[in-house]
């Protein structure tokens, strides 16, 4: 804490107290301590007079330490922050803010809220820090590399049958193929990619996640170990099925399990797009009767043709 004897000044102010200091001192004349100060002639003069009669303290500004002009009444801060530990103390304080003026015509800033609950030690929701991880650079052209996850979501709300959302995704060009099916399995798997390769050709190599329809957990076996095959098919994981491995070879496609979290990210960021509840309408299609096909971009051009 600052003592009686002390003043805490700005870089500015003490850079226009040495000025001064030089100017009153006649080492450097009014024109030139006020243009290296930033200030007019008039206002250096006002300043240098303010210090010959107060001394350093002069500097300062004359509002310093008071509250401000524009701040809110001390009855609508009171009643903002009673609203919130009544109805808003599960939301942040962006969004209470936001409620607060739609709902209690109350209109404040989130920043002023936020700082009014710090200064009452009132607790808010805060947003958890995430894990920094690396960004992976994209694939340079169309094919290259596809995303195959399934997304199981309540996608009708309720309405119809629990399905889920078998979606590829291109990794050069975000475009996303997908279509709704009862389960997550062999069968989905591969009449989804069948639909795929049908509408956009076959990827040079596809990025699966740990489901146990495109991986198995289960340890090699002696045969497996002997021609230096480990779980998961290849270097990286065995198929679970033979009709996976089979398709994986007749096709020459590389396919691959996501060792680092951000190798799957462009799919994880489509996934939680269509998954957000204002998107719920535009899943309803055939009434939730049956699985059917989601929307796709139309076919790019393939990957060097005119």
């Amino acid at each position: 804490m600052a003592r009686e004897d002390m003043l805490l000044m700005r870089p500015h102010e003490w850079k226009r107290l040495h000025l001064i200091h030089q100017a009153l001192e006649k080492k450097i004349n009014q024109k030139q301590a006020a243009e290296w100060a930033g200030l007019s002639a008039r206002q250096m003069r006002r300043l240098m007079k303010r210090i010959r009669q107060e001394g350093d303290r002069g500097i300062l500004h004359r509002r310093r330490g008071q509250p401000s002009n524009r701040r809110l009444a001390e009855k609508v801060r009171q009643k903002a922050l009673r609203l919130f530990e009544k109805k808003y103390a599960d939301f942040g304080p962006t969004l209470a803010s936001e409620k607060l003026e739609a709902l209690d015509r109350i209109s404040i800033h989130a920043e002023t809220l936020r700082l009014w609950l710090r200064q009452a030690q009132i607790p808010y929701k805060r947003r958890k820090a995430r894990a920094h991880r690396q960004w992976r650079p994209r694939r340079s052209c169309f094919g290259e590399m596809v995303q195959i996850d399934g997304s199981h979501h309540d996608w009708l709300e309720g309405r119809g049958p629990q399905l889920v959302l078998m979606g590829y995704i291109d990794d050069a060009t975000s475009t996303v193929h997908a279509r709704f099916y009862d389960h997550e399995g062999t069968r989905p798997a591969l009449d989804s990619f069948s639909r795929y390769v049908q509408r956009y050709g076959i990827p040079l190599s596809v990025y699966l996640d740990n489901h146990s329809t495109y991986k198995s957990s289960q340890a090699p076996s002696i045969q497996e170990q002997l021609e230096a095959v480990t779980p998961g098919g290849g270097s990286t994981g065995r198929p679970a099925s033979p009709a996976s491995s089979s398709t994986g070879s007749e096709l020459d496609s590389v396919s691959k399990n996501p060792a680092a979290p951000q190798r799957g990210s462009h799919a994880r960021s489509w996934r939680q797009t269509l998954s957000d509840p204002r998107s719920a309408s535009h899943f309803q299609a055939d009434g939730g009767r049956a699985p059917g096909r989601f929307a796709a971009h139309p076919p790019p051009r393939p990957y060097g043709t005119a």
